[in-house]
């Protein structure tokens, strides 16, 4: 019988069960993710005032959990190449729960901060490795909407800490909306049981018996026997022992640059949305209550964005697409600093959501969809992590900004910068070079 490209077999695949498991717990796990991360932003005002700090400081409390996303990408996104992608994301969930539970236990700014650095490390790590196990094991026909279906979950969290936020700090104090982030432990051992291991790491170790049942759950139909012997593409198999040097490789060295840029703004976008909307919008003299509503609105616009992006990058060109996103949300974000309206606020917000954290979150299907499966989690972990360094900017700068008492509009002036410089980054990546362009012919059967 011939081998088999496992590769090709998930390429041409149909949506079935297999596949609902796999979009179920990176679903899932981006849901818990986005609350973790999200959960400082809406206790941010009450904390400032428990600790009586200023904007500055707590710009940079803010920041702490920021630069542990930024190393949390690139080492743990990185390490989940080499010794599996479900341990390192039992691992990630496991700190991110902890730690932010931890941070509920704090009374100062630096032990609230180490706390926050360290579940920041499991917030960024759990990323790229999600995208990458969704990636890998899609439709390609299918393939962006189901990543950006899964990052939609992180704007789930985010709503879900809106939503619990008010009655839980008005009731029993801000720290209990970190205590609840422990409870997600109790899923490690079911994901280490059910979570299917990555193609490539099973064909690095020589794992035929895994591969041969994986195969069986992506076609059920495959007529396969114990001497069937799973391939992957014979091009990229090498990549697997240099994944870094490997994404400035086959000229994808400047895309990857600019790859990386547009993560950087297009996280600056959302964090400093994230850290401060709901402090923006009580200096515009709305209650914590009504604040919060437009972090709802915000997250429900993300969710709306991340899977129209994706349905119309499945249907047209994804760069062309992002390109487009990136435009719309600066236009947004100046457009919110002059709306003065209630009426109007509410889908103004809901439209900054879909083109800033829905623009990020097509910005990581696309990165999944540009990098090779023996590198997606190391490319889409760096791009994360080196895009970090906008997102730990973010908060502060934008601290930095309210601070000076500058009239509201200006602030968002300045968040909506980024995303022109990140339009045009996006614009001189070199699409010929995505993986997805020298896959779609790709067959089942090797020859």
């Amino acid at each position: 019988m011939q081998p088999v490209n496992v590769y090709a077999l998930a390429v041409d695949s149909t949506f079935n069960r297999f596949h609902g498991l796999i979009l179920f717990w990176c679903v899932l796990i981006l849901i818990i993710d986005g609350y973790d991360l999200a959960v400082v932003g809406a206790a941010l005002p009450a904390i400032m005032k428990d600790m009586n700090i200023d904007p500055t400081s707590a710009g940079v409390m803010a920041g702490a959990a920021l630069f542990g996303t930024m190393l949390g990408a690139i080492f743990l996104g990185t390490l989940a190449d080499r010794i599996g992608r479900p341990k390192m994301i039992a691992i990630c969930v496991a700190l991110f729960s902890i730690f932010t539970a931890a941070a509920g236990l704090t009374s100062d700014p630096i032990s609230f901060s180490i706390s926050r650095f360290i579940a920041g490390l499991g917030i960024g790590g759990v990323l790229p490795i999600c995208t990458a196990q969704m990636g890998e094991f899609s439709p390609l026909k299918l393939r962006t909407r189901l990543v950006t279906l899964v990052f939609a979950g992180y704007s789930v969290g985010g709503i879900l800490v809106a939503l619990t936020g008010k009655q839980l700090i008005e009731s029993y104090g801000w720290q209990w909306v970190f205590y609840v982030a422990l409870l997600p432990v109790l899923l490690i051992p079911l994901i280490l049981k059910t979570m299917p291991e990555s193609i490539g790491y099973l064909l690095k170790t020589g794992r035929q018996e895994e591969l041969r049942a994986i195969a069986g759950k992506i076609d059920p139909t495959l007529q396969i026997d114990e001497n069937t012997v799973m391939v992957g593409n014979a091009a990229v198999l090498d990549k697997q022992q240099a994944p870094v040097r490997h994404l400035f490789k086959e000229g994808r060295g400047f895309s990857t640059v600019m790859i990386w840029a547009a993560f950087m703004t297009g996280l600056f976008m959302v964090y400093a949305l994230n850290s401060w909307l709901t402090k923006l919008m009580a200096m515009a003299g709305f209650s914590l209550g009504s604040a919060l509503n437009f972090v709802i609105v915000f997250n429900v616009g993300a969710i709306v964005g991340a899977i129209g992006g994706g349905w119309l990058s499945d249907k047209l060109n994804i760069k062309h697409v992002l390109v487009g996103f990136y435009i719309v949300g600066a236009i947004a974000l100046t457009v919110l600093g002059y709306t003065r309206s209630t009426t109007l606020l509410f889908p103004v917000v809901f439209v900054v959501g879909a083109s800033t954290l829905g623009t990020q979150l097509l910005a990581y299907a696309y990165a999944g969809d540009f990098y090779p499966s023996t590198i997606r989690s190391t490319g889409v972990g760096f791009a994360s992590g080196v895009g970090r360094i906008g997102a730990i900017v973010a908060p502060v700068l934008i601290g930095w900004l309210v601070s000076l008492n500058l009239p509201l509009e200006k602030n968002f002036m300045a968040i909506s910068l980024a995303g022109l410089i990140g339009a045009a980054a996006v614009t001189l990546i070199n699409q010929s070079r995505a993986d997805s362009t020298h896959v779609r012919k790709a067959t089942a059967l090797t020859p």
